[in-house]
């Protein structure tokens, strides 16, 4: 998207600099099990300023004093946890890019989430690319003048509190082996916390515990990346470890409410041009007569499963639940990215940390490029050029 940028990254590329790259990413942890792409995504400057005013609008609707009352209703009533702080910790909003009726690259939102991202992997990503590539410094994946010192302390900051690192964990319900893990792996190598699988911590009245050295550990502050949709058909596993929706002396990083407010849920509230028309589907009363230029969502599903695109009007019809679905104009990426063999889709995730008592930051993003119907990894399993990566913005 920066010809310059883009002409000279694709001449200097070669596969064996590339495997010599993934060599490097992975060196020291265990094989990366999803795609890393060729190229990080090079964001000119105008893109940049309409992706930053694209996050302060909805930012702007989080800071709404009638912000939770507007969102009560995203958290089922299975899953409402206890003790909800005021604020989300983490905040990732994702952009497809398209062009706009002026023919200009623009940020269009997909998603948006109250939970936390690659916040470790994607600075070791960024450090990768630009390590092993001729990278210059007029772009980066750092923002708003982010280093590596600063935006480790602001990590620190945001994930430990005012705790010592043995007493914060990450948990997941495998957290060893997740797909996502060597984010784990680099967030305890840049911040000295623990990784924890669920099984691993134990409740003793209302404190969590766990062993270390044949010694127990009070945790006091969980960084959560459980997903409670993962576990929803199996709550059996809370019984060899605890119930997140108890009454728990523990502070969540960030409390699981969070991802059900900031989500799908939170689209419909907004009106933007960044943001496709979105509507809750049982407050539609007529039907748009173009449905083939909408997409269909659950409100209560990650990762792009459930999603209808191709939408009839049965589809609509088949639904038992409308109120956990909304109605979205598609939006058409443009491949704005240019491989050596053609244009590839691109999709920016904008990503934010928000500290006790001060106010959300942007500090560094993540990227996907695409050839499939969908964004994601899963759908691009037979390409290259497409997977995880890093935008470098234009300073």
């Amino acid at each position: 998207m920066i010809p310059a940028q883009r002409q000279k990254y694709n001449q200097q590329f070669t596969e064996e600099k590339y495997q010599n790259f993934l060599n490097q990413l992975q060196s020291g942890y265990s094989e990366i099990p999803f795609r890393v792409a060729e190229t990080p995504i090079f964001v000119p400057k105008s893109l940049k300023e309409k992706l930053v005013a694209a996050g302060e609008e909805i930012i702007n609707l989080i800071k709404q004093p009638n912000f939770k009352a507007l969102t009560q209703k995203a958290i089922p009533s299975d899953w409402n946890v206890p003790n909800e702080n005021g604020q989300p910790h983490f905040l990732t909003f994702d952009f497809g890019i398209c062009r706009n009726q002026a023919g200009e690259l623009s940020p269009m939102l997909i998603e948006m989430q109250g939970f936390p991202s690659l916040y470790g992997f994607q600075h070791h990503l960024g450090k990768t690319f630009k390590s092993s590539f001729d990278i210059d410094d007029s772009v980066n994946y750092f923002l708003n003048s982010f280093t590596e010192e600063t935006y480790i302390k602001l990590l620190k900051e945001v994930i430990i509190g005012q705790h010592e690192p043995e007493e914060v964990a990450l948990m997941d319900v495998d957290a060893p082996n997740q797909k996502t893990a060597i984010d784990f792996f680099v967030t305890k190598k840049m911040l000295g916390i623990k990784i924890l699988a669920l099984e691993e911590i134990k409740k003793a009245g209302n404190q969590l515990f766990y062993e270390e050295n044949g010694r127990k550990v009070q945790l006091k502050r969980i960084y959560n990346r459980l997903i409670f949709d993962e576990v929803a058909n199996n709550t059996e596993i809370f019984k060899n470890s605890f119930d997140p929706r108890e009454e728990l002396d523990v502070e969540w990083v960030t409390h699981p409410n969070w991802f059900y407010r900031i989500s799908k849920f939170t689209m419909p509230f907004l009106k933007s041009e960044f943001v496709p028309e979105t509507r809750f589907l049982n407050e539609i009363e007529k039907l748009p007569a173009d449905l083939e230029n909408y997409v269909l969502k659950p409100l209560f599903s990650f990762a792009g499963m459930g999603v209808i695109i191709d939408v009839s009007e049965e589809d609509i019809t088949d639904i038992k639940d409308p109120e956990n679905w909304i109605l979205q104009r598609k939006v058409n990426y443009e491949a704005a990215v240019q491989s050596p063999d053609g244009g590839v889709k691109a999709e920016i995730r904008m990503m934010y940390l928000w500290p006790d008592g001060g106010e959300p930051q942007l500090c560094i993003n993540l990227a996907r490029l695409s050839r499939g119907k969908m964004i994601g990894v899963r759908y691009n399993a037979d390409f290259d050029w497409v997977g995880g990566t890093v935008g470098f913005m234009e300073k």
